[in-house]
C-alpha cells in the first residue's frame, strides 16, 4: 500500500540533474524536459501550452516575478532563486537561468529558456527569510512597498547589484 505524500514535504533534486523548460514570450509553456515533468509531478499534457505559473508556490512573493518579467522584456538575461510547487503539493527550490529566445530574422523575443537546478540550503535559507519578509509586506502594503524594500536589501550589501543579478548575488554572498 503506498503511503501518502505529505503536502508540505521537499522534493530532493538530482544534483547532476537539470529541469529545463521554454515558454513562448507570453510564458506559456511550449517544452518542458523529462525531469521537469518527473519533480513537478504534471504530464506533458497538463504542462504544454500552460502559463509557467502552474508551478507557482503561494510563498513566492510578487514582486520577484514583476521584477523577472520586467528584466527579460528588455531582453535581458537573468538568473532566479524560486520555490516551486509541485502537483501533488510537495516543493521544490531551484536556481534557475532565464535565457532570451529571438527571432533569427527579426530579433524580436519569441520566448525563453530556463534551466534548473539544485542550490545550497544555506543560500534557501536567506532567500526563504528574504521571500517571507517581502510576502508579508506584500499582504499588508503594496508590491511597490516589497520592491522598496528589496532595493534597500541589495544596498544594504554594499554592492551596486542589478535585480538582474540579485539571485545570483545573494546565491554568491551566502
Amino acid at each position: 500500500m503506498n503511503k501518502p505524500i505529505p503536502k508540505d514535504e521537499e522534493i530532493q533534486l538530482d544534483p547532476n540533474r537539470y529541469i529545463v523548460s521554454e515558454t513562448d514570450e507570453k510564458g506559456k509553456i511550449t517544452f518542458a524536459n523529462d525531469y521537469f515533468m518527473e519533480v513537478s509531478g504534471y504530464t506533458q499534457e497538463e504542462l504544454i501550452g500552460k502559463p509557467h505559473n502552474i508551478v507557482r508556490h503561494p510563498d513566492m512573493p510578487k514582486i520577484v516575478f514583476k521584477l523577472l518579467w520586467e528584466t527579460i522584456k528588455q531582453g535581458k538575461n537573468i538568473n532566479a532563486v524560486v520555490k516551486n510547487l509541485a502537483k501533488d503539493g510537495r516543493y521544490y527550490w531551484i536556481f534557475t537561468e532565464f535565457e532570451i529566445r529571438r527571432d533569427t530574422d527579426t530579433n524580436e523575443i519569441i520566448g525563453y529558456h530556463a534551466s534548473r537546478k539544485t542550490i545550497s540550503k544555506h543560500a534557501i535559507e536567506v532567500i526563504d527569510q528574504l521571500y517571507k519578509e517581502l510576502l508579508q509586506i506584500e499582504q499588508n502594503g503594496t508590491i511597490e512597498d516589497s520592491e522598496k524594500y528589496l532595493v534597500d536589501f541589495l544596498k544594504s550589501k554594499g554592492d551596486d547589484i542589478e535585480f538582474a543579478n540579485i539571485l545570483e548575488e545573494i546565491h554568491r554572498f551566502y
